[in-house]
């Protein structure tokens, strides 16, 4: 899983970065302007956001993704601890806020707790999707009650697409999400990994699922 961390005191980002590499793929931004545009590319599983920042606020930022229908949920990191900073927060589309200073252990369990609401959390969750199930916990596949082997990208390209089943996902969505931005393969790799992700399916009939949206992505839909 993905998330992102934006935050402008950059010994505090990096202590985040640290608590949660562990258990996530960790993304960062030290400016509102930047924070924002990494949220509209929507391939997060949560935001960690703090209020003040440079540019543009915390606030400004949940509120601008709220209007483009991004619903990645989001943590706000504040120094002020008053209730109406709390219900602002809320009010704006935040999920949940934690008040500096603050320890690893509620940070990461607060995220989890976010996570799982959203339903994305699978680390010990079976998602499904007809009669392909994907077992968190042991990172296995079974389609129609049989198993097979995927790599760990096909894996995790597969979840992305059952996580948001019926909609369109564009190619750069699909890479930045699976493969980040510092990748140094291209963005043509998507292609391939759908083209041997459908082979994987193709002898249980689930291969035509993944609809490509010609000059723009890929969708999962049954027929």
């Amino acid at each position: 899983m993905r998330l992102l961390v934006v935050e402008d005191n950059t010994d505090l980002l990096q202590s985040i970065i640290q608590i949660l590499c562990d258990e996530f793929t960790v993304d960062s931004a030290t400016n509102g302007e930047e924070g924002l545009f990494l949220a509209q590319q929507n391939i997060y599983d949560a935001m960690i956001l703090d209020v003040m920042l440079p540019e543009i606020d915390g606030f400004t930022i949940v509120r601008k993704m709220r209007e483009q229908e991004i619903k990645t949920p989001v943590l706000f990191l504040t120094a002020r601890d008053s209730l109406e900073d709390r219900v602002k927060g809320l009010d704006f589309g935040g999920d949940d806020y934690l008040v500096k200073p603050f320890q690893a252990p509620e940070l990461k369990a607060r995220i989890r707790a976010l996570l799982r609401r959203s339903g994305s959390l699978t680390t010990h969750q079976t998602i499904r999707y007809r009669g392909i199930e994907l077992l968190g916990k042991e990172r296995d596949i079974r389609v129609n009650n049989q198993p097979i082997k995927l790599t760990a990208k096909q894996y995790e390209l597969l979840e992305y697409l059952i996580h948001n089943k019926g909609i369109i996902l564009t190619k750069e969505q699909i890479y930045d999400r699976i493969w980040g931005f510092n990748s140094d393969t291209t963005v043509a790799i998507v292609e391939v990994f759908i083209h041997h992700l459908r082979k994987k399916l193709e002898p249980f009939g689930y291969h035509t699922d993944i609809k490509t949206v010609r000059g723009v992505g890929y969708m999962l839909s049954e027929q």
